[in-house]
């Protein structure tokens, strides 16, 4: 087997690889066999028929593709190996070069790796963490939303005012002609807080069960669907069903509601919780701009376009994910900004290398420092993906699979190594 290496550049290597007629041979044998297994050939057993049968049958080409395929299967792990040293970033790209009778087999891989990377000073960022604090309106906001859950509700036969829940019909107008989507019936309403258009609760308060009101308002300029943004639109709503709505006190009795044996511990309670979200938001944003000090002390080789393509659409699949999961449509999303799914993603590309640096960063990082994950931390981590996923016999052997267990060995010894970072780089 003769193998030639070019250097492509932007991390990117090619290998020519060329196997002899006699080296050619044993796989066009074993392509023989593989599609005679397939085709069947009047007076032949599966798998037994001569070549010369088969190229009348089949073609010669297509014994010869079939056996360049087994061949570079064969074949491609050894030439990397010989070759790269590099780690790999995806599959190589095949391509045939030379497939003919009584020739050699030539083919071409292009093969992606990982760039060199040049680390900078990591260990003297001095990113301070703020102190995280939380104010009393927070925690008066949590204890409404509390309320609002335990609220109780009752028909009423008065007219509406602030604080009802108000069953409506909504039809919508742009001069005249109805909006699409914008026919809703049984829409409830709670006046004096905010709807989608501001002011619509107000525009009931005084009506009676089974009155229409008509009235306009102006839609939000930047509202999330263009062809209602900025717009004058009519609206026709007839009340259907008027609530009355009573909201706990804030006392003992509604704090045992919840476990706890007073209104202090309560909003003790909140108070935590809110400190908490408020302390990991703060780390993240604080660990977001140790990283950018750290990348830009490091030199990097060409970043491969495969590796920077990947992280955008696992960004856009995020970003999609996050829109949807909130109820929203994603193309919505899309008309909002006014962009096609194509400029997004290149608004995304600077953000995708940045995670790009960041990830060949900590790998370096773990490398330099001798940070590993041992057998013992992948053994728990399975462990505790089973009892936690396991119960399907398709996910219990994705966790149990070595490519799984590779996963595992980098994702834990890159959380090790932003912890280490941390130790050296934040300051409370």
């Amino acid at each position: 087997m003769n193998i030639q290496k070019k250097d492509l550049g932007k991390s990117q290597v090619e290998l020519t690889v060329e196997l002899s007629v006699e080296e050619f041979q044993q796989y066009i044998n074993r392509g023989v066999i593989k599609i005679s297994q397939e085709v069947k050939i009047e007076g032949f057993r599966p798998g037994k028929a001569s070549y010369e049968i088969l190229k009348s049958k089949v073609g010669e080409m297509a014994i010869l593709e079939e056996a360049a395929r087994i061949a570079i299967n064969k074949t491609i792990d050894q030439a990397i190996k010989g070759q790269i040293t590099e780690q790999l970033v995806g599959q190589p790209q095949i391509d045939i070069t030379k497939l003919a009778p009584n020739n050699p087999l030539e083919y071409k891989a292009v093969i992606t790796i990982l760039p060199d990377v040049e680390l900078g000073d990591y260990k003297n960022a001095k990113v301070e963490l703020a102190k995280s604090k939380v104010e009393d309106e927070e925690v008066k906001k949590i204890i409404n939303h509390l309320q609002e859950t335990r609220c109780v509700e009752k028909i009423s036969e008065e007219v509406i005012k602030l604080g009802d829940k108000v069953i409506v019909n909504i039809e919508m107008f742009i001069d005249k002609v109805p909006v699409e989507g914008g026919q809703g019936k049984g829409t409830a309403v709670i006046i004096g807080k905010d709807y989608v258009v501001p002011g619509f609760g107000n525009k009931l308060i005084g009506a009676q069960r089974n009155d229409v009101r008509e009235f306009s308002l102006p839609y939000p300029n930047d509202f999330y669907q263009a062809h209602l943004a900025g717009k004058l639109v009519d609206f026709r709503a007839k009340v259907e069903e008027i609530y009355q709505r009573e909201l706990p006190e804030v006392d003992g009795e509604f704090a045992k509601t919840f476990g706890l044996s007073s209104v202090f511990e309560l909003e003790e309670n909140i108070k935590k919780s809110i400190l908490v979200e408020k302390e990991q938001e703060e780390e993240q944003k604080t660990e977001k701009i140790m990283m950018e000090k750290i990348i830009s002390q490091a030199k990097f080789g060409d970043l491969p376009e495969l590796l920077i393509n990947h992280e955008a659409e696992v960004m856009m699949s995020e970003l999609e994910y996050g829109v949807t999961s909130q109820g929203g449509k994603f193309d919505d999303y899309l008309s909002h900004l006014k962009k096609t799914k194509n400029q997004l993603m290149l608004e995304i590309l600077p953000d995708a290398i940045k995670r790009v640096k960041v990830s060949l960063v900590i790998r370096a990082i773990a490398h330099k420092e001798k940070i590993i994950a041992t057998d013992k931390e992948i053994e728990v981590e399975v462990e505790k993906l089973l009892k936690q996923y396991g119960t399907k016999d398709d996910i219990r052997e994705r966790i149990n699979s070595q490519a799984y267990k590779d996963y595992l060995v980098n994702n834990l010894a890159g959380k090790k190594v932003i912890e280490k970072l941390k130790e050296w780089n934040i300051q409370d």
